[in-house]
C-alpha cells in the first residue's frame, strides 16, 4: 500500500470518528433525569421517539439524589433534561447552582409567571410547569374512615395515628422536602421543628422513595402515607383500597421541566420539552392521573387547577432558595 493511500485512509477514519462524535452530541439520544413514575416516563419517552426518531435515555432516582448528581457533573454535564421533583422548590433552589439553562417553549411564551396565586414558570424561563400537584394524605380506605381523616397537617400529631403514618425521607425525596419546607414556612422555624419533633413519633418509616408511603398505605403497612394526588388515583384506578385527602392550607404547585446548561444534546432537549407541553405529551400525563397544565386536555383526575386554588398555601420562594440545603441538612442531623 502506498504512503499516500495509507494517509488517505487514516484521514477518512478520523473524519468518520469526528462525524460520529458530532452526531452523538447534536442528533443522538436525549438524556433525561427524572424521579417521576418510571412507567409513565418510559411511555413519554417512547411516544417522543415515535414522533421524532430521537431515543430518550432515562436516569431514574430520587429528586435530591439527581440534584447532587447534576451538581457533581457540572464540569461535564451528562443530562439534557430534568423533569419533575416534587414541584418547583428543588428547581428554584438549583437555579443558583448554575446547571439549569434557559429555554422559552413556543407553547409557554405567553404564560404569566403566576396564575391564581400558583407559580407557573420561572421569570427567565429556567423552568416551566408541566402539570399541577397537590400534597396531601393517601389513606387506606379499609383502615381509615373518611370522617376521621385529619383536616389539617397539625391533626397528624394525634396519638391515634402513632405508628400509622409513613413519610418519605426528606434527605432523598423532593416530596418530603416540600412537606418540611412548607411547614417551617407556615409555622416559623422554632415551632416548625417542634411540630416535626412530635410528628416523627407517629411515623413508622421514612423510605427514600417519594412514592413508597403511598404503596405502604395500599398494602396496609401504614394507614396514611404523605404524597401527591396522582399517586393515590393511579392505585385506586388499579382497584387498590386507597383514596386521597387534601388537608387545609397545603402546597399546590406545578411540577416543572428544565433544560440542562451545556448538556450534550440541547436541540434534542428543546424538542423533548416541546413534546411534553404538546397535546400528546399532556394527554399521556393526564392519562396517568396528573392534572394537565393545558386546560384543553381532559384528565382522569377528579381534581383541576380551578378546584385546588382555595387550598393553596402561600409559598415564600426566596426563603426556599436561601434555606433549601440548610433545612435538608438540619433534618438529617435531627432525625437520621
Amino acid at each position: 500500500m502506498s504512503r499516500f493511500l495509507r494517509v488517505a485512509m487514516l484521514l477518512t477514519v478520523v473524519f468518520l470518528l469526528v462525524a460520529c462524535g458530532n452526531s452523538d452530541a447534536e442528533g443522538g439520544a436525549v438524556s433525561l433525569y427524572s424521579p417521576e413514575t418510571p412507567d409513565m416516563t418510559r411511555e413519554i419517552a417512547e411516544a417522543f421517539e415515535a414522533e421524532t426518531g430521537i431515543p430518550v435515555n432515562v436516569n431514574y432516582a430520587g429528586t435530591n439524589v439527581l440534584v447532587n448528581q447534576m451538581i457533581a457533573e457540572m464540569d461535564n454535564p451528562q443530562a439534557d433534561v430534568w423533569y419533575g421533583g416534587g414541584g418547583i422548590l428543588p428547581f428554584e433552589s438549583a437555579i443558583e447552582r448554575g446547571f439549569i439553562g434557559a429555554y422559552t417553549p413556543e407553547l409557554a411564551k405567553e404564560w404569566d409567571v403566576y396564575q391564581d396565586g400558583i407559580k407557573m414558570r420561572h421569570e427567565d424561563y429556567r423552568w416551566v410547569g408541566l402539570e399541577v400537584f397537590v400534597l396531601g394524605l393517601i389513606y387506606n380506605t379499609d383502615l381509615v374512615d373518611e370522617a376521621e381523616l385529619p383536616q389539617t397537617w397539625d391533626e397528624l400529631l394525634d396519638e391515634k395515628w402513632a405508628g400509622e403514618i409513613q413519610i418519605p425521607n426528606p434527605a432523598a425525596s423532593g416530596t418530603a422536602t416540600l412537606l418540611v419546607l412548607s411547614q417551617l414556612m407556615d409555622k416559623g422555624e422554632e415551632a416548625g421543628w417542634e411540630y416535626f419533633d412530635a410528628l416523627v413519633e407517629n411515623v413508622s418509616s421514612f423510605p427514600d422513595s417519594g412514592g413508597a408511603p403511598a404503596q405502604a398505605a395500599s398494602t396496609g403497612e401504614a394507614s396514611i402515607g404523605v404524597g401527591f394526588d396522582f399517586m393515590a388515583y393511579q392505585m385506586k384506578d388499579r382497584g387498590e383500597s386507597v383514596d386521597f385527602h387534601i388537608p387545609e392550607n397545603t402546597p399546590v404547585l406545578v411540577n416543572p421541566v428544565a433544560i440542562i446548561e451545556n448538556g450534550p444534546n440541547p436541540e434534542g432537549a428543546q424538542q423533548f420539552i416541546d413534546f411534553m407541553l404538546s397535546t400528546e405529551g399532556q394527554q399521556i400525563k393526564a392519562d396517568w392521573f396528573h392534572i394537565p397544565i393545558d386546560p384543553e386536555v381532559e384528565g382522569k383526575s377528579p381534581l383541576t387547577l380551578e378546584s385546588l386554588k382555595d387550598h393553596a398555601m402561600d409559598l415564600d420562594i426566596d426563603w426556599v432558595v436561601d434555606n433549601y440545603d440548610r433545612i435538608r441538612n438540619e433534618w438529617r442531623e435531627r432525625y437520621q
